[in-house]
């Protein structure tokens, strides 16, 4: 039986972003309740929008011990990471127009994910690599805690650069395909 959207996310938030200790501050998580993986089967952007609106109001109508961090993976949508991108614009304005900037923050994961002026084959964009097109919705004040604890929380970029280019591009490809065929556990 194939994995789930959601299986083949957690899979990939359990190998690499726990595995390889690209967020220091996501292990706690990984198990627990406060953990929300939700996932939007549609395709237009209407119907991405409401999904990202109702995501929205449900985080920050919840306390942070019924959901610290939501995922939000849209696995039938945006798989050109332009329109992803696009798509990420609208649900900055729409967190903005919702006076939440302060409160809520987003992060950006996608399957293409290439950050600018690195090689396309770069191992580097690995980092925000996932399975699924995807925004993380992170509590601000979460966020500060957790980064206020870390002693050095600017050497998380360089430390996952490091591991990363350690690992190598054809590992790192290796690892990227057993989340899709259930070797990844």
């Amino acid at each position: 039986m194939a994995d789930t959207p959601e299986q083949i996310t957690r899979a990939w938030l359990e190998t690499f972003v726990v595995g390889l200790n690209l967020c220091p501050f996501a292990r706690p998580l990984l198990t627990s309740e406060a953990l929300r993986v939700s996932v939007c089967e549609a395709r237009s952007v209407d119907a991405l929008t409401r999904f990202f609106l109702e995501e929205l109001d449900l985080i920050q109508s919840r306390d942070e011990q019924d959901i610290a961090t939501a995922l939000l993976v849209m696995p039938q949508a945006l798989a050109d990471f332009d329109d992803y991108l696009g798509f990420l614009q609208h649900a900055q304005s729409l967190l903005a127009d919702a006076g939440l900037v302060g409160t809520l923050q987003l992060a950006s994961f996608h399957p293409e994910y290439l950050f600018e002026g690195e090689p396309a084959d770069g191992a580097s964009h690995y980092s925000n690599r996932s399975p699924f097109p995807m925004i993380h919705l992170l509590r601000e004040d979460m966020l500060t805690r957790v980064l206020g604890e870390d002693a050095d929380p600017e050497r998380i970029v360089q430390r996952n650069l490091a591991t990363l280019t350690a690992l190598g591009r054809d590992e790192l490809v290796r690892r990227w395909r057993a989340l899709f065929s259930g070797g990844s556990r």
